[in-house]
């Protein structure tokens, strides 16, 4: 399995991953479509600087490219297996093994489409086997313990440092372990982005495949972690159907017997493209296992408070074909 090097720059990662012309950016349901309006696209900055060492350069100036603002993205219900650990680091993978995925994450102010800046973006995601840090016990629906299912009230135990952090109401299932694999934050730059090495995700029992996130606004980093501040958006990433199969024959993917979810089948996904919170993908369409990256840009309301409790403008959890979330 090639897995991105600790050690390399992250322009090198991109450079190895668009160095070929049958690279693609899927833009949803339509395929190979523009990334972006505007200026470029992922694929032609890509193709513009083939292993030159500005290669992520070039794909962070072709998402900020569209000088048009974009919808507000949609909210979305936090879940149970939300844990404020405040982990600031870019590498989130630790021991997990999987398909390498670089995410580019920028996030801008709905009104203004100005970048913001020295806020907060925190990910969490499940592994390839569908399994969350944390929640070990829990399975994956498949066999591996019980299926995630309503959570439970009460919320969750302190994390391993004793830290407190952003986070935001709503049930929580209690964690069953002090495992931390697949979750960081980290603070935006100038123009808005952060950059995490993680793996494409897995699946489990009622769900496509997804990325959770949170932005946190109005606070600053400090020796205690983020301090004050808001949560102005909760929501989740999804990947595009023809690169989660692309992954299916793929190990350790290719040992998870979960019966699959697709984006069309999830009830949480509002089908609306980017401001849904769809990825746009990068990567070798014969040989996904060489890694992947995803980008997005998230248009929300700095001013706001959305901790997930519920999701406004997007469908209501009630209506997901299993209670998981």
């Amino acid at each position: 399995m090639s897995r991105f090097s600790s050690e390399e720059p992250d322009n090198a990662i991109v450079s190895r991953l668009v160095s070929r012309r049958r690279m693609l950016v899927l833009g949803g349901a339509a395929g190979a479509a523009a990334a972006l309006g505007g200026a470029g696209t992922v694929a032609g900055a890509a193709d513009r600087t083939v292993g030159g060492p500005g290669t992520l350069d070039a794909v962070k100036a072709a998402v900020s490219a569209s000088g048009a603002c974009m919808a507000l993205t949609t909210e979305q219900i936090e879940g149970p297996y939300y844990l404020d650990h405040e982990l600031f680091r870019k590498d989130v993978v630790e021991d997990r093994t999987g398909i390498p995925l670089l995410l580019v994450l920028r996030a801008v102010d709905s009104a203004t489409c100005r970048p913001l800046r020295n806020s907060a973006v925190e990910i969490w995601h499940c592994d390839a086997s569908g399994v969350y840090s944390g929640y070990t016990q829990v399975g994956n629906g498949g066999g591996g313990g019980t299926p995630p299912g309503p959570p439970p009230s009460g919320t969750p135990t302190a994390p391993p440092d004793g830290s407190g952090g952003p986070g935001g109401p709503g049930g929580h299932a209690t964690p069953t372990d002090d495992l931390t694999w697949l979750r960081g934050i980290q603070m935006t730059d100038q123009q808005g982005f952060v950059t995490f090495r993680t793996v494409f995700p897995g699946w489990y029992t009622g769900r496509a495949v997804h990325i959770h996130t949170k932005v946190h606004t109005g606070g600053s980093r400090s020796s205690d972690g983020y301090t004050g501040g808001r949560t102005c958006h909760t929501g989740q990433f999804y990947f595009a159907e023809d690169a989660v199969k692309a992954t299916v024959g793929v190990a350790p993917y290719s040992a998870n017997s979960v019966t699959r979810v697709t984006l069309d089948q999830d009830a949480l996904y509002p089908g609306t493209g980017t401001p849904g919170g769809l990825l746009e993908l990068v990567y070798d369409r014969r040989h996904i296992e060489r890694g992947v990256v995803g980008h997005i840009t998230m248009a929300v309301d700095p001013d706001a408070t959305n901790d997930g409790g519920g999701a406004p403008g997007g469908p209501a959890p009630t209506a997901s074909p299993s209670p998981s979330v």
